[in-house]
């Protein structure tokens, strides 16, 4: 028979195994990770003596708490932890009890939709925390409720926060967390002058070694390159002399693939009416001398990637050599200089 104390300290120690779990796949860059029952941690409680195999736990507090939804019911454990949220913690208690909302939040709507923005930005304010675990589960948690409409606008308010974290902080899966936050909604223009100041961070954060997080800053980069008042600031940017290495055919598909969109926006933004009113000046290490300059050997990288062994590859790198082109009514616009990177029609 277990004593009432005894249950009482399994229940416990059963919920906090709920907590350890991650919401994200460090695999995929581009779904959040749900586990279903067999990818839960095992209670070590509940492996007894005569048990050869820890069994997983799925009747904690979580488990419950989605039961009871299905039956229109609110557990309240959503509640329970915003207010344990609210209550002086150490980091390490604080971060486990980000993940568990952040898990509730995905896994219970009826609940997580009757939360209030003042949620939200409590949430939020876990963005000053000293400690950078803290910092990474706030911006999951951020992400999670940004799925909900009626919280866009209010996690749009921080959006200026996290262009600040990604760029004064040099931590990958701090990368990959605020910038999957800011990939999940478009950005109001009022965050524009925080954008061209935080520029040269995502550019350097693009050329790094780590490809989750290459992949989420090409994604948004991608995105700024459609605003008109951005384009310039994205390719007068300064890069790596060997920037081209990106269109390598050893990189990743996936990397691949979002650098070659983000190149087929810029030449496609270069060449709108809009932008071609204008004479502009380029440093000589800037992006568009590395894409479109007289030396570039982009076309060479371009022609190696048709023939990739990724049919998504080789498709983006043929819509990337026809927005080279030159303007068919070269007559009314300036004209476009010869270059390694502009594919002539004898070519």
């Amino acid at each position: 028979m277990w004593c009432p104390c005894a249950v009482h300290t399994l229940i416990n120690c059963t919920w906090w195994s709920c907590v350890w779990q991650e919401v994200f796949s460090s695999e995929n860059p581009r779904q959040p990770c749900v586990p279903g029952p067999s990818a839960l941690l095992p209670n070590p409680l509940l492996s007894s003596p005569l048990s050869s195999q820890p069994e997983p736990v799925w009747g904690g507090c979580l488990g419950l708490a989605i039961e009871r939804e299905r039956h229109g019911r609110d557990s309240g454990e959503l509640r329970r932890l915003l207010n344990s949220l609210e209550c002086k913690q150490d980091a390490y208690t604080k971060s486990m009890i980000l993940h568990s909302i952040t898990r509730c939040v995905y896994l219970l709507e009826s609940e997580a939709s009757g939360c209030t923005n003042d949620d939200v930005t409590l949430v939020g304010s876990m963005l000053d925390d000293k400690d950078n675990s803290v910092k990474i589960q706030a911006l999951n948690t951020l992400k999670a409720f940004s799925g909900i409409r009626k919280f866009r606008l209010k996690i749009q308010e921080h959006s200026i926060k996290v262009l600040e974290l990604i760029s004064t902080i040099w931590d990958s899966e701090l990368h990959i967390a605020g910038l999957r936050l800011l990939n999940n909604f478009p950005l109001p223009d009022f965050v524009h002058p925080q954008l061209r100041r935080v520029m040269p961070a995502l550019m350097e954060i693009l050329q790094s070694d780590y490809i989750l997080a290459q992949v989420q800053a090409i994604r948004l980069l991608s995105s700024l390159a459609q605003k008109n008042d951005l384009l310039y600031d994205i390719l007068n940017c300064q890069v790596h002399c060997n920037f081209l290495n990106l269109f390598q055919s050893t990189q990743p598909g996936s990397l691949l693939f979002e650098v070659l969109v983000f190149a087929e926006r810029l030449s496609e933004g270069r060449s709108s009416p809009h932008y071609r009113a204008v004479k502009w000046h380029y440093n000589k290490q800037s992006l568009h001398e590395a894409l479109f300059g007289d030396d570039s050997r982009l076309a060479d990288r371009l022609l190696a990637l048709v023939i990739h062994p990724e049919e998504d590859v080789q498709i983006q790198a043929c819509k990337v050599i026809v927005s080279l082109q030159c303007p068919q009514d070269a007559g009314i616009r300036p004209s476009c200089p010869p270059s390694h990177s502009c594919f002539n029609n004898g070519e």
